[in-house]
C-alpha cells in the first residue's frame, strides 16, 4: 500500500533544462505566499466593497471598507510576513525559499502572530466578516502548517496559493476556482526545482483549499458572524474535488509508473471519464467543469513538463 510519504520520486531536470529550471523559478517566485496573497487578497477586498450588482442602479461601492479591509490584507498577510522571511533569510545566509524545513519554525510562528494580529484589529475594526473569519483561518492553518513541518516539510508554496483560492471559491465559486487552476503549475514548479517530493507539494494544495472552507463556514457560526451570498458549503467541497482530483491520481500513478506498473495511461484516462461521469450524476455543474479543467490543466502540465516530469511519464 503506497502513501503520501512515498510520492517522492526521481526529478530529472538538470542544469541543461536552463529554459524550464528559468519558468519553474519565476512561477516559484511570484507564488511565493506573500506575494500571491497581494493580488488574490485585492480581487477578494473588491468583491466585498461591492454591494448589488455591477452595471446596475443599484450598485454600490464601498471605498471606506475597501480601503481599510486592503490595508489590513497588505499589512498583516503580506508585508509583515514577507520581511520577516526575507530578514531570516539573509540572517541564515540560506535561499528566500528557507529550504530546509528547521529553518523555517521563526517565520512561522511570526506568521501566526502577524495573522492573529490582523485578525483582533479586523475584529475591533468592525471590518467585512468574511475577512475577519479568512484571517482567522490564515492564523490557525499556518500554526498547524508549522506543526506539519517539525516533521515534514509540507509546501507553504501550495498552501499559500490554496487558501485565497478557496475564498475566491466561496464568493464566486467556479470563476474563483479559475485561479486554482495554477495549483498543477506550482507543483511542477516545486517539484522541478527540488524544492519538495511530489507528496509534500500535492498535500500543501490540499490541505489549504479543504481547511480553509471547512473552517471558514466553521468559525462563521462559532463567532456568530453570518455572511450572505456565499456559494454553499457541499458546493465549494464539490468544486474542490474538482480542483485536486487530477493532481492526487497523477501523483499515486507516478509511484505506480516508477515501480514498474504498467498501463498508467490507461488507467489515468479510465478514472478521468468515470470521475467526470460520477460528477454529472452527483455534482453541481460548477464543479463538474472545474474537474474538466483542472483534468486539461493537469495534461498539459504534464506534456509541458515532458520527459523529466514524472506526471508525462505516467501517462504518455
Amino acid at each position: 500500500m503506497f502513501g503520501l510519504k512515498d510520492i517522492n520520486t526521481e526529478n530529472r531536470y538538470d542544469e541543461t533544462d536552463e529554459k524550464k529550471l528559468r519558468i519553474a523559478d519565476t512561477i516559484s517566485i511570484f507564488t511565493n505566499p506573500p506575494i500571491i496573497t497581494i493580488p488574490l487578497f485585492l480581487i477578494i477586498c473588491i468583491i466585498l466593497a461591492c454591494d448589488g450588482t455591477p452595471f446596475t442602479s443599484g450598485f454600490s461601492f464601498n471605498w471606506t471598507q475597501f480601503i481599510i479591509t486592503e490595508l489590513i490584507s497588505l499589512v498583516f498577510a503580506s508585508i509583515l510576513p514577507m520581511a520577516i522571511i526575507l530578514y531570516w533569510a539573509k540572517k541564515l545566509n540560506t535561499d528566500k525559499d528557507i529550504s530546509n524545513r528547521e529553518d523555517r519554525f521563526i517565520p512561522l510562528i511570526v506568521g501566526v502572530v502577524s495573522y492573529l494580529i490582523g485578525f483582533v484589529i479586523a475584529w475591533i475594526l468592525g471590518v467585512s466578516s468574511f475577512l475577519i473569519v479568512l484571517i482567522l483561518c490564515y492564523t490557525v492553518n499556518t500554526f498547524i502548517v508549522m506543526l506539519i513541518t517539525s516533521k515534514w516539510k509540507i509546501s507553504i508554496h501550495t498552501t499559500g496559493l490554496t487558501g485565497p483560492v478557496a475564498a475566491l471559491i466561496m464568493l464566486l465559486g467556479p470563476i474563483g476556482a479559475l485561479v486554482g487552476l495554477l495549483y498543477p503549475l506550482l507543483i511542477w514548479s516545486r517539484f522541478t526545482l527540488k524544492k519538495h517530493t511530489m507528496a509534500q507539494a500535492i498535500a500543501g494544495g490540499v490541505f489549504g483549499l479543504v481547511m480553509t472552507v471547512l473552517e471558514a463556514y466553521l468559525y462563521m457560526d462559532l463567532l456568530h458572524l453570518p455572511v450572505y451570498n456565499l456559494v454553499p458549503l457541499g458546493e465549494c467541497l464539490w468544486i474542490i474535488l474538482g480542483l485536486i482530483f487530477a493532481p492526487i491520481v497523477l501523483g499515486i500513478l507516478t509511484i505506480l509508473n516508477d515501480n514498474g506498473k504498467g498501463n498508467t495511461k490507461a488507467l489515468f484516462y479510465l478514472l478521468c471519464v468515470l470521475a467526470i461521469a460520477f460528477f454529472i450524476f452527483l455534482a453541481p455543474q460548477s464543479a463538474l467543469i472545474t474537474l474538466v479543467l483542472a483534468i486539461i490543466t493537469s495534461i498539459l502540465v504534464s506534456y509541458f513538463g515532458g520527459e523529466n516530469f514524472s506526471w508525462y511519464r505516467a501517462i504518455r
